[in-house]
């Protein structure tokens, strides 16, 4: 977060990324130019812009961007903390690092169950798994040749369309396609009104769905990359003394933002997934209620 802040003000990338690419940069690098790079031409250019303009310059050096790397650095950091904090599960003698985990573990479960219900622990390991995956991500940027992945938009709209993509999937699988498409007509409106507020009221909820990955990626990047760029300003202010003195000032704060981003970040996700997902008696609730509304309709045509 502090350690690449030129006396300019700029990033620097890190040292594991210079190493990664000067080894695997040529080969990719090829792979780009001949396969990746033609389909973007066909892509970009009708649109008056340049597959250069969009990503940068295609270069042995950048071929693999730093964002990658740090993400999948993310991915195996978050096996590895877990791995640790677990260590040997033990009921009688429970270790630190296990009851740190069971906390968190807990913590997390209520947040699950208090906003999806209590059918919603079923999801459980998918939200979780958003939820360190992000806290890692932004924890990086607070430790020595690293940076935050989720200060890219690249990394942070892809997680924005794992989480659409997953309660999408959630909701086709619990309702069917046509129940789930359902969800965005609002409520049940006499006859007349239906034609003409239903049309209007599913193109609103469609393309309020559609946006939500662009709102997720866009709020996380935002602030983590606000976060970085204030940090590496002020501590390129007065070298070496803001780069030592500054960062401890700052760190409570950047620690704060990064959990409060992780929170944000996981409970929207969790919310989307309550919005098409019911409990097992709220289906045969709907069930009996319908039933009993085609029973009462056929005793009164009987009559």
């Amino acid at each position: 977060m502090f350690l690449f802040a030129a006396e300019g003000g700029g990033h620097h990338e890190p040292l594991i990324v210079e190493f990664i690419n000067h080894y695997l940069g040529e080969p990719v690098h090829h792979f780009q130019m001949n396969y990746t790079r033609p389909i973007w031409d066909r892509i970009l250019i009708p649109m008056g812009t340049t597959p250069e303009a969009v990503f940068g310059d295609y270069t042995p050096e950048t071929a693999i961007p730093w964002y990658t790397i740090m993400f999948f650095i993310a991915c195996i950091l978050t096996m590895i903390v877990i791995w640790i904090l677990k260590g040997k599960l033990s009921a009688e003698d429970p270790s630190s690092g296990q009851l740190t985990l069971e906390a968190g573990v807990l913590a997390l479960r209520n947040l699950v169950v208090s906003v999806i219900g209590e059918h919603g622990f079923k999801y459980f390991p998918v939200v979780g798994t958003f939820a360190v995956l992000v806290l890692i991500s932004n924890l990086m940027g607070l430790f020595p040749l690293f940076m935050s992945p989720t200060a890219h938009v690249s990394v942070t709209f892809a997680l924005g369309i794992a989480s659409f993509i997953y309660y999408n999937y959630v909701g086709i699988s619990e309702n069917g396609i046509l129940a789930h498409l359902g969800h965005l007509t609002g409520p049940r409106l006499p006859l007349l009104l239906m034609l003409i507020i239903t049309p209007l009221i599913f193109l609103i909820e469609l393309f309020s769905n559609m946006i939500r990955p662009m709102t997720l990626g866009i709020r996380l990047f935002a602030n983590m990359f606000a976060d970085e760029q204030i940090a590496a300003i002020i501590s390129g202010l007065f070298p070496p003394f803001t780069q030592v003195l500054v960062p401890v000032v700052l760190l409570p704060l950047a620690l704060f933002v990064a959990l409060v981003q992780t929170l944000v970040f996981t409970l929207l996700s969790m919310i989307y997934i309550s919005e098409v997902s019911h409990a097992p008696h709220d289906h045969a609730h709907a069930d009996e209620h319908h039933a009993k509304e085609h029973g009462d309709t056929a005793q009164v045509e009987f009559a």
